[in-house]
C-alpha cells in the first residue's frame, strides 16, 4: 500500500490480535469493540479462516490494526494451515486478547434463543464443579508470554452466562491475569476493555524515531532518491515518505534530489547538509561525492534501527567476509512484488555476493511473510528494510535467528559493508 504524508502506515499502527477457540466469541467481540462489522459472525465453526487485518482509529489507543484470527482449535480440513496463519498473526501482535467462553456447547450467534440460554445455564452449573479445559488457551498464553506480548483475557457472553465472574477468577488462578467479562450483545464491559488495552500498550511504544538523534530543528538534510524502475510511478516508496514526514515534523530543512542531480544540488548550497540520506544502491557514488562535513546514511540503515536490531545487523555483516562458494544465504524480502529488472534483493545483492564469495554461492529468496522456522541451513540471512512490517514481527524474525545462532543483517548494512564504507556511515 502506498504511503501518504497524512496516513499512518499499517506497519506503524498498534497491532491488537484477538485469539481464541472457534466460536468463542472473537468476531462478535471485535464487532462490538469497533462498532463496525469487521468480522463475519455465524453459527458455523471456523467462519474466520485467514486472519483479517482491519486498520482503524480507536480512542484512546489511536491508530490500530485489529486482527481477527481463526480458532486455534480449528479441526477442519485446512485447520493446520489456518493455525499457522494464526501463529503468524500472534508474532505481529503488540497486544493479544484471548477470548474464552464457558459456554462451549453453544454457537456464537445463538445467544438470543431460549434453547441457548438453557444450554448456557446447564453448562455454567456444570462449570462450577468442572470448569472448561483451558489447555489450548494456556498454551497460547505461554507462547505470547515468551514473546513479551501483553495479554488480556476476556470472558464473553456475560449477558447470558451467570458464572462468567467465576470463570474469570479461574483464569486468574491459572495465569495470574485478571480477566474481564464482556457481552458483545449488550456492550457491557467494552469500555473497561478499552481502558485495559490502553494500560497494556508497551512502554515507549511509538516513541522510536527513524532518524533518531541524527538531526534536530533547522538542520539541513539532503535526500537522494533514485526514481528508477523500482520506484512506483507517480509515488514515493514508503521509507521515503515516512522519513520525509518525520523530518518535516522535526522542522528540518529538507531537499530531495535524484542521484543525477546530487552534484548540482550540492553546488547550489551555501553550506553542506548536516545529513545526507540516500538509497543504499547508490551508497558508493554518494559517499564519493559528499562533502566531508556531511554525515551519510541510507533509508535502509535507518530502518534497520527503526524496525530491527542495528548492532546485531552490523555484527552479522561480518559474516559477509567469510562467505565461500559453499555458503548458503537467505535473502528475506518483506514486499511480495513481482521481480523487477535490477531488483536490489533479487538481482543486485546476489550479484555482489557472487562477486565476493564466488559464483557457486547459493542464494535463496523469500518474500512476504515466508520465513523458515528452521534457519540452521543458512550461513547468513539478509533482511530488507522491512518498511511493510511492524517492529514486533521483525524482532520475532531476529529472535528466531539469534536462538538458532544464524547471523543476520539487512540490505543497507550489507551494501555499505561490501562497498567498504560501513564504518563511515552514521547510525
Amino acid at each position: 500500500m502506498a504511503g501518504t504524508l497524512n496516513d499512518t502506515p499499517g506497519s506503524n499502527r498498534l497491532h491488537i490480535g484477538v485469539f481464541g477457540k472457534t466460536n468463542s466469541g472473537k468476531s462478535s467481540f471485535i464487532n462490538a469493540f469497533t462498532h463496525q462489522e469487521v468480522s463475519i459472525v455465524a453459527d458455523v465453526a471456523g467462519t474466520t479462516t485467514d486472519p483479517v487485518y482491519k486498520p482503524m482509529e480507536i480512542s484512546p489507543l489511536g491508530p490500530c490494526v485489529i486482527i481477527d484470527t481463526a480458532g486455534f482449535d480449528d479441526e477442519t480440513e485446512l485447520g493446520e494451515r489456518r493455525v499457522e496463519k494464526t501463529k503468524l498473526a500472534a508474532e505481529k501482535a503488540d497486544i493479544a486478547v484471548i477470548v474464552v467462553s464457558g459456554a462451549d456447547a453453544c454457537r456464537e450467534d445463538a445467544s438470543e434463543t431460549k434453547d441457548a440460554k438453557e444450554k448456557l445455564q446447564q453448562s455454567s452449573e456444570k462449570n462450577q464443579e468442572n470448569l472448561p479445559d483451558l489447555t489450548e488457551e494456556l498454551k497460547w498464553y505461554q507462547f505470547l508470554k515468551e514473546k513479551n506480548t501483553p495479554v488480556l483475557f476476556l470472558v464473553g457472553k456475560a449477558d447470558i452466562d451467570p458464572h462468567t465472574d467465576e470463570f474469570a477468577s479461574y483464569i486468574k488462578e491459572k495465569t495470574g491475569k485478571q480477566a474481564l467479562t464482556v457481552s458483545a450483545k449488550t456492550g457491557a464491559g467494552i469500555d473497561a476493555v478499552r481502558e485495559e488495552l490502553a494500560r497494556l500498550v508497551p512502554e515507549n511504544y511509538g516513541d522510536r524515531l527513524i532518524t533518531g538523534d541524527l538531526v534536530t530543528e533547522e538542520d539541513f538534510v539532503l535526500l537522494v532518491m533514485p526514481q528508477d524502475i523500482q520506484a512506483p510511478k507517480g509515488r514515493l516508496i514508503l521509507p521515503q515518505v515516512q522519513t520525509l514526514r518525520e523530518l518535516l515534523d522535526k522542522k528540518c530543512l529538507v531537499m530531495s534530489v535524484t542521484t543525477d542531480k546530487l552534484l548540482p544540488a550540492l553546488a547550489a548550497l551555501k553550506e553542506p547538509p548536516k545529513l545526507i540520506i540516500t538509497d543504499s544502491q547508490v551508497f558508493g557514488y554518494v559517499y564519493e561525492h559528499k562533502p566531508k562535513e556531511s554525515m551519510l546514511t541510507s533509508f535502509s540503515v535507518l530502518f534497520a534501527a527503526y524496525k530491527g536490531d542495528l548492532p546485531y545487523y552490523v555484527e552479522g555483516a561480518k559474516m559477509l567476509d567469510s562467505l565461500t562458494n559453499e555458503s548458503h544465504v537467505l535473502i528475506a524480502e518483506c514486499c511480495s512484488h513481482a521481480p523487477l529488472q535490477e531488483d536490489i534483493g533479487r538481482v543486485k545483492i546476489p550479484r555482489m555476493l557472487k562477486k565476493r564469495a564466488g559464483e557457486g554461492i547459493t542464494v535463496d529468496i523469500m518474500s512476504g511473510t515466508d520465513f523458515p522456522q528452521d534457519l540452521s541451513g543458512y550461513d547468513l540471512i539478509i533482511q530488507c528494510g522491512a518498511c511493510m512490517f511492524n517492529r514486533k514481527y521483525v524482532m520475532s524474525r531476529i529472535d528466531r535467528a539469534k536462538k538458532q545462532q544464524v547471523p543476520m543483517t539487512n540490505y543497507g548494512v550489507t551494501i555499505a559493508h561490501l562497498t567498504g564504507i560501513l564504518d563511515k556511515i552514521s547510525m
